[in-house]
């Protein structure tokens, strides 16, 4: 019996070809998995910043197009924020920012007063001048929209999550920020509540009071005067959204 053995051209060839299609499946992987952490990342933004309200739904195909992408790294973005209670899958496969019941809110309130308290006071005592000057830059940018004839709640809504988040980031412990992130993935939307109420909301609630409180007692490394004012900021938002009555019970 006559055996052939391919020539080292021949194996070459086999050999680059394999790696190749290899590659190209693994290059696809990546670009696929990268997609996914971008589409993630934005979205959980939107969530963060309170630009999607309690109720708000949408499909993966629309998003797709909206994105200009495939639908399966939006079916994986939104499957990560599924499983971390931040969006809900319909029975008619739609995708739905979830309602929030009264009992829930009082009880993520709560939880968030505790965790960022903590964060809070924490961050008085760690924080460098350039954290410090980067909360203090958000005050006054919030500061600056509500005192506009017309302020915008949406832009509002973002200058108050990126300070508290500049806030929470300065406390170093990337655990506890993680935590903290995953608790305004829940309530961010709700925020809306409070922030789009109308512009007379913005001008007249206490945030711009709190905030002030924030950096003065950051600024005096005053950990427990800091943890103070954010407390009050919370429960007082909180407080405005539940004299709301439209909380589901």
């Amino acid at each position: 019996m006559e055996h052939k053995t391919a020539s080292a051209d021949e194996q070459e060839d086999g050999a680059a070809g394999e790696a190749s299609g290899g590659l190209d499946a693994r290059v696809g992987r990546i670009v696929r998995h990268t997609l996914a952490d971008q589409v993630y990342g934005d979205l959980k933004e939107i969530l963060l910043a309170g630009r999607a309200a309690p109720g708000e739904r949408f499909t993966l195909r629309g998003l797709a197009s909206a994105i200009g992408t495939s639908a399966m790294p939006v079916r994986e973005a939104v499957s990560r924020l599924v499983a971390e209670n931040a969006l809900e899958v319909l029975p008619n496969r739609a995708v739905r920012v979830p309602l929030m019941p009264r009992a829930r809110f009082q009880e993520l309130r709560l939880i968030r007063c505790s965790l960022e308290g903590l964060a809070t006071e924490i961050a008085v005592r760690e924080a460098t001048d350039v954290e410090v000057a980067e909360v203090e830059r958000f005050e006054r940018l919030f500061a600056a929209e509500r005192d506009k004839p017309a302020p915008d709640g949406a832009v509002a809504m973002c200058h108050n999550k990126d300070l508290h988040f500049a806030l929470y980031r300065a406390a170093h412990l990337p655990t506890l920020f993680q935590m903290i992130e995953g608790l305004w993935l829940q309530i961010g939307p709700v925020l809306n509540l409070d922030f789009r109420a109308g512009p007379e909301r913005v001008r007249q609630g206490e945030a711009h009071i709190r905030h002030a409180a924030i950096v003065a007692a950051l600024k005096a490394r005053d950990p427990e005067a800091a943890r103070v004012a954010l407390v009050a900021d919370i429960w007082s938002a909180g407080d405005f959204i539940l004299s709301r009555d439209v909380l589901p019970d």
